[in-house]
């Protein structure tokens, strides 16, 4: 018995295919390309279709199905034109309409959509295929509220389908509402666990909300479902920025980077990573990525110059630097940095102009002002070098190396008692400033007061300053007040820290003089003479 079936089946088949192959023999053009659509032969059966207008075959069945080949083949271009040429001819046909949009839809033609799905809502209000369509098309065009009442009206009729929730969550999320949307993307997981569009944007809205928490876990819930999905590896690289794991950072932007190597932000954000990793070389490269991709983007100019300044490479950084100026002209970071480097490289002048272009547009950039006093100060401009100090301490009364430098500038012109006043200050912040000590005891010599110079080049020497210079100036204090053995044990304290110091070879052999050593002293004086001639012009003075 079930033989008999098989073969009377088998039968039925055969005697379908012969009259299948019948109708493509001896039918019309309209009938044999049904026939081979049936026979799954799309592109035979368009040809066919183009031949049945020229035939006699009613165009509005040609050009319908036309377009529905088309669509099959996703040809929806050629669909678009096949939907078009169907509404010539039957301007009141909702169902070409709908699919007229349909295929805009899928080219992404989202405004042409939108109208003509609402061209097919007019003819019928009830057709929730096409508000669905139209809610994906406002979406797309951002007008999420109109989107938003379209999604509605379709939970209205099926309130558990996903695609219409899908669209809501995501109006919902374009209009700011995330918890509203969180709770919709959940309910689509919980009866869909495997929605990795969903998860991708609850990832999305974690990240604009600033939790942590929220991104880690779906990140890692998606990346179960998809090993290499970039939404999830996103989710995760941004939790380890936040975190400050620039370790675990460069790990997901290098694997994003591999997936999508012409995405400028993730080659940025790898080149940022490598950057915090003091990982030089490989965040150049980054960076360089990054440019190419987006030449016109400054920060990446502004971070790769500041890479190449740490590669050591001041050409290649000056480079960066400079372009990120070309495309941004006054930004203060890049202006400073290419302003310090300059300085490093001893171009002090051009450094300078540059610190006062910074400063001309940011008054308040107080760094500036103090490497724009210093560069002054050096090069014996000490009133502007003044102006400039007076501005950092203006805005920061402990700033120490501004009072050191102001009392120095105040030096510089003679104005001791201004210059006091500010090594003093100095002192008040910092009691033991070796510098602030040193530029008192200066300025105590040149008044002659040898008791004030002593003290304070005493506290040098306990401070452990050990410098020729110190030792010889305190050496002369000291013998000047009659201390003449100090002044011998300081003087050898000078020579040995510098044997070629001529000044300190002479007063030592006045020391060892006065202490009745002539053959030493003679032997000092000899040594002196010898390195520096000019010192006998007061010899016999003596």
């Amino acid at each position: 018995m079930s033989g008999k079936r098989e073969k009377a089946d088998s039968m039925r088949d055969s005697n379908k295919t012969k009259d299948i192959q019948a109708t493509i023999d001896g039918g019309t053009a309209l009938a044999r390309a049904v026939a081979l659509h049936l026979e799954g032969k799309g592109k035979e059966a368009l040809r066919e279709l183009d031949r049945a207008v020229e035939s006699g075959d009613p165009p509005r069945e040609v050009y319908s199905a036309k377009g529905h080949i088309q669509f099959e083949l996703e040809l929806y271009e050629e669909a678009v034109k096949s939907y078009e040429s169907l509404i010539g001819l039957d301007p009141n046909s909702t169902s070409a309409y709908f699919n007229l949009a349909v295929c805009q839809e899928k080219l992404g033609r989202w405004n042409e959509a939108a109208s003509n799905f609402q061209r097919a809502l007019s003819s019928d209000p009830k057709r929730m295929d096409a508000k669905l369509g139209l809610g994906i098309c406002l979406l797309h065009t951002r007008s999420a509220e109109k989107a938003l009442e379209c999604f509605d009206a379709c939970l209205g009729k099926t309130p558990n389908e996903e695609t219409p929730l899908f669209g809501k969550a995501v109006a919902l999320e374009l209009l700011g509402r995330y918890d509203e949307s969180l709770e919709l993307y959940r309910q689509i997981i919980e009866a869909n666990p495997n929605a990795e569009e969903p998860m991708a944007n609850i990832v999305h809205i974690g990240m604009r909300k600033g939790d942590t928490a929220l991104v880690r876990d779906m990140s890692e819930k998606l990346l179960t479902l998809r090993p290499f999905s970039q939404a999830a590896l996103e989710g995760l690289a941004w939790c380890a920025f936040a975190a400050e794991d620039y370790e675990a950072a460069s790990k997901y932007c290098a694997k994003l980077v591999e997936l999508t190597p012409e995405h400028f932000e993730r080659w940025y954000n790898l080149g940022v990573a490598y950057q915090k990793l003091s990982k030089h070389d490989q965040a150049e490269k980054a960076y360089v990525e990054a440019a190419r991709l987006k030449p016109e983007h400054p920060q990446t100019w502004a971070n790769l110059g500041v890479v190449r300044q740490n590669l050591g490479n001041p050409k290649g950084a000056r480079e960066s630097y400079e372009s990120a100026l070309r495309l941004k002209s006054d930004t203060p970071e890049v202006l400073s940095n290419l302003a310090g480097l300059l300085e490093e490289q001893g171009q002090t002048a051009e450094a300078e102009e540059m610190y006062g272009r910074l400063l001309h547009k940011n008054p308040e950039w107080d760094d500036a002002w103090f490497r724009l006093g210093y560069l002054q100060l050096t090069r014996g401009d000490a009133m502007n070098a003044i102006q400039a100090f007076e501005r950092c301490i203006a805005k920061r009364k402990d700033w120490l190396e501004a009072l050191i430098n102001l009392g120095l500038g105040y030096k510089q012109i003679g104005e001791n008692e201004k210059s006091i006043r500010s090594f003093e200050a100095a002192l008040a912040v910092k009691a033991d400033s070796v510098e602030a000590m040193r530029g008192l005891a200066a300025l105590a010599i040149e008044r002659q007061d040898h008791p004030k110079a002593l003290d304070l080049q005493g506290k040098l020497i306990d401070l452990g300053e050990r410098t020729p210079e110190l030792f010889y100036n305190t050496g002369l204090l000291l013998q000047k007040q009659g201390h003449v053995d100090d002044a011998v044990s300081l003087y050898r304290e000078a020579l040995g820290l510098r044997p070629n110091f001529p000044e300190a070879l002479l007063n030592l052999g006045h020391a060892l003089k006065l202490q009745g050593r002539a053959e030493e002293a003679r032997s000092c004086w000899r040594q002196a003479l010898e390195m520096k001639p000019e010192l006998a012009q007061g010899y016999f003075g003596d």
